[in-house]
């Protein structure tokens, strides 16, 4: 069982940076995909970010060039770097493990955290 807790979420004026952690139970990235998503209410759970052991990251469109994902093998912590934040990146963000390597999916991905607020100020 693998869990993970989110962190970093707040308040941020629109071109602010923001940083979220995500701490895990255990060595996950040894054996799982590792990933973030976002909700806003009303509106179906999508994909941010992905990264896995093989060292290779994906991001979507929208935040690319402005979102960075990395892992600290040391603190078993997953974060996205939040940069350049527009007030349509405001959401709940969660942090997701999947056995399925690197995966844009949300369908894919078998832990989730509780999830962390991000809202962004125009």
């Amino acid at each position: 069982q693998v869990q993970l807790v989110e962190s970093g979420g707040g308040l941020v004026q629109a071109g602010g940076s923001l940083r979220l952690s995500c701490a895990a139970s255990t060595h996950v990235l040894s054996r799982y995909g590792m990933g973030w998503f976002r909700q806003t209410p009303g509106k179906e759970r999508e994909f941010v970010a992905a990264t896995w052991s093989g060292g290779k990251s994906y991001y979507a469109d929208y935040v690319k060039g402005r979102f960075t994902i990395s892992w600290d093998g040391t603190k078993n912590t997953l974060y996205l770097q939040m940069n350049g934040l527009k007030s349509e990146d405001t959401a709940a963000y969660y942090c997701a493990a999947t056995i399925a390597a690197l995966s844009t999916h949300r369908s894919d991905y078998n832990y989730w955290g509780p999830g962390t607020q991000v809202t962004v100020s125009s």
